[in-house]
């Protein structure tokens, strides 16, 4: 399975990881009204990359956890990487 480091902007993202860190959780305001948005930084032997969480994603996962993100979608974001679920992606623990 390819690594972190392997991932390109605006292209699909499935990849393998460890959750280092999470940030709190913060209050936003969408198009689609109010929501919660959290970012894990996941990390790999190969780099690090931010997974947006949104919703009740934001509490479901905890550091050190061994994650799986499946379809997911990579995008520049204020010059850094990051993954987010999009539409059909999703994240599956690990052992």
């Amino acid at each position: 399975m390819p690594g972190i480091a392997s991932l390109k902007p605006n292209s699909s993202a499935t990849f393998e990881g460890t959750i280092t860190a999470i940030s709190a959780v913060r209050d936003v305001s969408t198009s689609r009204g109010p929501s919660k948005v959290a970012d894990a930084t996941i990390q790999d032997e190969t780099g690090t990359i931010a997974l947006t969480l949104w919703g009740a994603d934001t509490t479901k996962y905890k550091v050190g956890q061994k994650v799986k993100v499946v379809d997911g979608w990579a995008k520049e974001y204020r010059g850094k990487l990051q993954v987010s679920m999009g539409r059909s992606g999703r994240v599956e623990v690990l052992g």
